[in-house]
Parts: structure tokens; sequence; C-alpha cells
């Protein structure tokens, strides 16, 4: 594999961190729980601060790191071809609901702004959904008249600022873009101002449902609260059933410097091919940051580092000028019907909600379900609100979607167990910096070589539902296939559903298969 950029760190996170936050004291109560600190979960727990609940933000990592802080930061009511589906799966109503709720997120970004001051690269540009081709051109003209329809200002255009030639394209006018880390780090210091708490390094294993409930932390302390919120991207208790309604996908990210002069002056997606999105942001004095994500797929589909150079090619093709400085990987979960899952976390829950369910539009859906779940949970409604409730399950719009996302899962759970199928390399085989699943005796085990030549075993279950890890060899990283769990070499948890590591191997010879 050739080098792929320097700096495999998304550039959000170069801003922030600082001293780490304590874990909560035992025993704690609050008015609400919120686990899980990206934007969805900060937001929420700084609306409800702001409406005087008294709040605990847990956060297993540190504040805004995770999905937020390897994200593109778009702020968009356009995501790509989404109004045409929602105009025949849930009606013109409800097309016009999702682009009111997204429309009104951006606002209340722009006014939090201005309410408390915040510096965070805000700038305001058009959004576009481009096609090359002019089979995919009929779609995108199609998707503006839906976008239209549904209120958004869109129009149908063959002329962009992009450096080369598109079929067509629906520009949105007055969306928005920024800074995640920059926004997020002001309202987390907001909200413990106004007395919310927040506790890094806090992984919740356990949830009791009732009036109160009762969370358990991994070392077995206990926060309680009569309102959990669990906004951990991908819901980490499964009781909501959602994990049979996402399918996760994994993005790849490379971002460098071009001169000013070059901006395409906008925000642009493509939903050919593997999908390529472009914008920039502020940098330095005739300079701007160019972000280029693509090369979609999910966690464990290999070959990662061929999809980094693929993504580094197509940048540097059309933006010849540009000097690529930083790289990461985004990852989110495509709900059954395109359409977030905010609300009740399931059908009989009454003081639990969840926020999941993105599809790659988490910025502008993080903001619209902090004011969402805030406003459930403070006794209003938004007009919204039945939209994205979790408990809308509709059998004959969701079904196809279903089968598909389970079909990959069942695949990869049974299938994955048969001995010819994983692990039937020697271990001799692989490189260092490499890794592979292969079998000991009865065991299927994730085996990673480092630079030095050791190896490092761990058992090759997700510690989730049990099916079988990948490695990926642009990270260094395992992944579950099938509802997107990541480990590091070390087995440590590095995104949920699973909370707990994988298990380390100390019994293992390297002349074993």
């Amino acid at each position: 594999m050739r080098d792929v950029p320097a700096r495999p760190v998304s550039y959000w996170m170069e801003f922030g961190d600082g001293a780490a936050r304590p874990g909560p004291p035992d025993g704690l109560e609050v008015d609400v729980a919120v686990i899980g600190a990206g934007i969805a979960g900060i937001c929420t727990a700084w609306e409800l601060a702001r409406a005087g609940k008294s709040v605990a933000l847990l956060e297993a990592d540190r504040i805004a790191s995770g999905v937020t802080g390897n994200t593109t930061a778009k702020l968009s009511a356009l995501h790509g071809i989404v109004y045409q589906r929602l105009r025949s799966t849930r009606g013109a109503q409800g097309a016009a609901l999702y682009a009111r709720s997204q429309q009104d997120a951006i606002g209340h970004v722009v006014a939090v702004c201005e309410e408390l001051g915040i510096d965070c690269d805000l700038e305001r540009a058009p959004a576009f959904t481009y096609a090359e081709t002019s089979k995919e051109a009929r779609t995108v003209e199609a998707e503006a008249e839906a976008a239209r329809e549904a209120g958004l200002p869109a129009s149908y255009v063959k002329e962009t600022g992009l450096p080369f030639p598109v079929a067509g394209a629906v520009r949105v006018e007055e969306q928005a873009q920024f800074h995640p880390r920059k926004y997020l780090y002001a309202l987390a210091a907001d909200l413990e101002r106004r007395g919310g708490q927040i506790f890094e390094g806090t992984r919740i294993v356990g949830l009791r449902e009732g009036d109160p409930c009762q969370l358990t932390t991994e070392d077995g302390r206990t926060v309680v609260a009569r309102d959990v919120v669990v906004a951990t991207h991908y819901p980490v208790f499964d009781r909501s059933l959602l994990f049979a309604r996402l399918k996760p996908h994994r993005e790849l990210v490379v971002a460098g410097i071009i001169p000013a002069a070059q901006d395409p002056l906008g925000m642009y997606l493509t939903p050919e091919g593997t999908t390529r999105s472009v914008r920039t942001a502020p940098y330095g004095d005739g300079e701007r940051l160019l972000i280029v994500t693509g090369e979609k797929f999910t966690p464990g589909a290999g070959r990662v580092g061929e999809r980094y150079e693929r993504l580094e090619k197509w940048t540097t093709q059309r933006f010849p000028d540009v000097r690529l400085t930083h790289r990461w990987a985004a990852q989110d979960n495509e709900p059954t019907d395109g359409v977030p899952f905010v609300g009740a976390l399931h059908p009989r829950a009454r003081h639990t909600f969840v926020a999941a369910g993105f599809n790659s539009w988490g910025m502008a859906s993080g903001v619209m379900s902090g004011k969402l779940l805030a406003a459930r949970i403070t006794g209003q409604k938004l007009p919204w609100t039945d939209l994205y409730d979790p408990v809308r399950l509709q059998p004959l719009k969701e079904a196809p979607s279903l089968m598909r996302f389970q079909a990959a899962a069942a695949g990869h759970f049974v299938g994955d167990r048969l001995p010819f199928v994983a692990g039937g390399g020697p271990v001799s085989a692989i490189a260092p910096g490499g890794g592979a699943v292969v079998r000991s005796g009865s065991r299927q085990l994730a085996v990673h070589r480092d630079d030095t030549g050791e190896l490092h075993a761990l058992s090759a279950r997700c510690t989730h539902l049990g099916c079988i890890v990948r490695f990926n060899d642009g990270e260094r990283t395992w992944e579950c296939p099938c509802h997107g769990s990541r480990f590091g070499i070390g087995g440590e948890v590095l995104q949920g559903p699973a909370v707990r590591p994988l298990e380390q191997v100390h019994d293992f010879e390297e002349d074993g298969k």
C-alpha cells in the first residue's frame, strides 16, 4: 500500500481537549442523565440545562470526539437524494416536516453562536447534490423538484464552483458549515456554567428503567436519574430493537490546503459510485482547507488502505494544487426508512429516550435531536416529533431495507463461523502492521502483528452479539461487520454498540493456524 497523507487524525481533533474530567461520584442523582457526549448528547444536555433541569452528561472517552470529532461538519438540509424517497414513504407533509426540522436546526446553530458569542468558523454557503452523468442528472433534477416542494430554497443548475463539469445539480441556498468541536466546547462550557455536570472516561454498561432510572458504569458506580437519553450514535442498549433497523457504514476523509482562489464556494455531494463529498474550511491567509469524503463501505469490508489511495487520487486529480495534510474516517448508521430515530427508547418507555440513525447528516440532525428530546422531557411537542419517533415501525415501507440489513448481518453471524470461511490462513502470512482472523483449534482469533513483529491475539467474537470481527488495515482496528462496533489492537472498545473489550488471548502460539 502506498503511503497515505500525513497526520492520520481528524483536523477537528487538533482543537480542544485539555485536562480530562473525572467520572461521577457513586450514587449521583440528577433530573436527566445523557449517555454520549457527541453533538446529539451535548446539544440535548445543554438544552435541558437551559430549561432548568439538573443534568449529568456521561462520556466513555472525551467529549466531542468519536463520530462527532471525525465528521465533515456540514450543516445542511439537503441530504443527497432524500426528498423523493420521503415524499413516497412519508408523504408530502412528512417531507416538508423533515426539511423544516433540518432548516430549524441550522438556524438554531446560528442563533446560539450569536447568543453565546461562539467563534466556530461558522459560514453560510449553498449546498449541492450533483451528478456527472446524464443518467444520474435526471434523478438530481427530480430531487430539486422534491426539495422545492418540501419547502427548501432549491433550484436545478448545471453550473457550479467545482473545477470540473457536472451534468446537473440541486442547489439549496443559505446552508452552513462550521468547526464542530469549537461549537460544542463552547456549549459544554455554558452547560457547566448553568450547573450541568460532565463526566469523561465513564462507560455506561447497565440501564435499569423505572421512576427513577439507574445507570451502572463499567467500574460499578451508579447514577440515578428520572430520565435517561441514550445518544451513543449506535444505541448501546438493544432493548430498543433498533439494531435490526440500522446499517452501519464508514466513509474515508482526506484533507489538504488549497489556495483560497480555488475554493469551490459551496458544499458538494454526489451519490454516484462510492460517493464524493467536497467542502472547504478557513485555514490561513490566502488558503482554505479542502475536505473530501468518500469510499463508503461496511465496517470490516477490508482493503481500507486501497480505498484511501483511490480517494487521494481522485482528490489530487480534481484539485491538482492541493497539499494533503490529514486523513481520517467517519462512521454512521443508515435507518431503514431514511429518517433518524429520535424519541422513546422502545414502545413501553416512559423515561428513556434515544437519538440514532443520522445517516451521515449528524450535524443538523444532532442539533435537531437536542431540541426535540429536551422538548419531550420538559412536556412539550415539536411539530416534527412524530416524524422521528422510533416507535413508528412501518412494516411495508421498511421491509425491503429491514430484510437487506438483516440478511447481511445474518450472513456474517452464521457464515463467518463455518470452518472453510474465516480463519483459513497461517499466522506467518500476517505482515508487520497487518492483521487477520485465524483459527486456533476451535477458536477464531483476531491476530495483529505490530511493526516490531510482535503478535497480539484477541478473541474474534464481537462482545455485542458475537459476530466475527475483521481487520481494518487503514486504521489498524478490528471492526464488526454486523453492527459496526470497533476495537483497538489491544481489544479496547473504540465505538459501540459493544461496551466490553475483546477478550485477550495469552496462550496463542505463532505456529498455530
